[in-house]
């Protein structure tokens, strides 16, 4: 056998098989997406997401408190107005008393520690539950969605929000977020992450159960990317990072490894986040459900993954299974 054959012994030990890895999952890698509703003492379990709740604000030190002592480092915030009347403009998403300025609040008077990021996006609190402000004819009408969800980043910010993450993929956003930032002197102080590559995808369906978050006519394939676009993909990271993001993201991260890497090559002084999404989350509990695998082994196959694709930052519901999972 030749002497460049021999690749077995350099992986034959557990420590030379880490090795092998450019980076090694840790926890301050994940970021636990959390449901906030505005039923200040609700714990509500969502059927199609295993293991995971709506909250209300006043059950979040017992929630979170726990997970903060196994090192939880960061959480991204989703509101679920449930008791708030929607609008055409969305405006309960800002609402000093709705449920994501009061998290923000109780958060950081609690855990002065943990990071909050907070998903900005209009389809939860709008009546018609599209991302952005929509003409008489039903289609989306950029400029005032840009404008009304640069007003609700800097509201977040002003309430404590560590960092806003847009979600809405409504063309030049990021810029607009930024000046706006910029203009309350916020810039400096909030981190500012796009959901660069969002695709329009069948795996966003246990979140949409959770958030309530369900377009009420049409689909949103108009503004969230083609499953097939790559180079669509390419261009919205390289738009958002001339427009002053400060992380880029991928979504969902599975079935989009491939673009991931791409954002790791066109934006490699970025932090690169993916979203393993509620419906990646839900098909490995399934397949380990029906003893296609071991969920463990799987949830960090999977994760691995998109580590070894680039991923600095993994937002992921599987986030509290890591906290033990890590420690051993």
């Amino acid at each position: 056998m030749d002497i460049s054959s021999i690749l077995q012994g350099g992986y034959q030990h557990p420590l030379s098989r880490s090795w092998q890895g450019r980076r090694q999952l840790t926890k301050s890698m994940f970021m636990y997406p959390i449901f906030i509703t505005d039923d200040p003492d609700a714990s509500v379990v969502i059927s199609s997401l295993p293991g995971q709740r709506r909250w209300g604000v006043n059950r979040l030190e017992s929630f979170l408190g726990p997970l903060v002592k196994k090192g939880l480092k960061s959480v991204i915030l989703f509101g679920v107005p449930l008791n708030c009347e929607k609008d055409g403009r969305g405006t309960p998403a800002d609402d000093p008393s709705g449920p994501v300025i009061q998290a923000i609040k109780k958060i950081r008077l609690l855990f002065p520690s943990l990071y909050i990021a907070c998903d900005v996006c209009l389809c939860e609190y709008t009546s018609h539950g599209h991302c952005g402000l929509l003409h008489a004819d039903g289609t989306i009408n950029t400029k005032p969605s840009v404008l009304r969800l640069a007003e609700v980043s800097v509201n977040y910010a002003k309430a404590g929000a560590h960092c806003v993450a847009p979600s809405d993929m409504m063309d030049g956003r990021i810029k607009a977020i930024k000046q706006a930032l910029i203009d309350a002197d916020l810039a400096s102080k909030c981190t500012l992450m796009s959901y660069s590559a969002k695709f329009a995808s069948a795996l966003y369906g246990p979140f949409r159960d959770a958030a309530g978050s369900a377009p009420s006519f049409g689909d949103r394939k108009c503004y969230q990317l083609p499953p097939t676009a790559k180079g669509l993909a390419r261009r919205a990271i390289q738009r958002d990072m001339v427009e002053g993001a400060d992380i880029i993201m991928v979504k969902p991260a599975l079935p989009y490894l491939d673009i991931i890497s791409d954002a790791a090559q066109l934006a490699p002084d970025h932090p690169l986040a993916c979203y393993q999404v509620s419906g990646e989350f839900a098909m490995v509990h399934a397949g380990a459900t029906a003893g296609v695998y071991d969920l463990k082994t799987m949830a960090f196959e999977t994760t691995e993954s998109m580590v070894r694709a680039g991923a600095t930052l993994i937002l992921s519901y599987f986030t509290p299974d890591f906290l033990d999972w890590l420690e051993t």
